[in-house]
């Protein structure tokens, strides 16, 4: 088991398919595409929308990684079990995994447009 400041790193192929993700990206990343059924709550909100945070334990999901890192460290600190997923959305698409889109767009991986915050 790999971990990074203590916090289990998970590949996407080992995710459990009843796995609750918690998608950390900004909302027009979110509405590009991401994993049916994940919850989005950008990383910047994250500590004002703690207890919008899905009870147990949490799957943690950004674009590359690098956001849901920093968001399982806080959710980690605040008793929240919770595990990042290596390599991110992107991993998440290059596994094959099934990506939904807002509206009736296709579904894709786009690059946040703003730089979100280093940590919560």
């Amino acid at each position: 088991m790999t971990q990074i400041n203590g916090i289990r790193q998970v590949e996407v192929a080992d995710l459990d398919d009843e796995a609750v993700l918690l998608d950390v990206r900004e909302p027009n990343e979110f509405e590009a595409g991401h994993a049916p059924g994940a919850v989005s709550i950008p990383l910047g909100d994250l500590r004002a929308r703690l207890a919008e945070v899905p009870e147990g334990d949490l799957t943690v999901i950004c674009r590359s990684g690098g956001r849901s890192q920093a968001a399982a460290e806080f959710l980690v600190r605040q008793g929240v079990p919770a595990v990042n997923v290596s390599g991110g959305t992107i991993a998440w698409a290059l596994a094959e995994k099934p990506l939904v889109a807002e509206g009736d767009a296709k579904p894709s991986v786009v690059p946040p447009t703003t730089m979100p915050p280093e940590s919560v």
